[in-house]
């Protein structure tokens, strides 16, 4: 039976200590791998948008780049 967060305490946590929680369980899944079930118009979608990418590389962005935006304060 799957609970939740109340039913195990979690509300009485900190955000700091929900946060060191929520990435001690994400860090737990290690390599395990999560397929999910795509349809073939999405199977499609992904194709054609990466071989748009390998296309024209000026359009992606790296990672550095992402992490930067998202960081930078309002």
């Amino acid at each position: 039976m799957i609970q939740n967060m109340k039913e195990l305490g979690l509300d009485k946590l900190t955000t700091e200590q929900r946060i060191h929680l929520a990435l001690e369980i994400w860090e737990s899944l290690g390599d395990a791998t999560w397929k999910p079930m795509l349809s073939a118009e999405q199977q499609a979608e992904l194709i054609q948008r990466d071989a748009e990418m390998e296309n024209d590389v000026s359009s992606s962005c790296s990672w550095q780049e992402i992490r930067d935006f998202v960081e930078k304060p309002l």
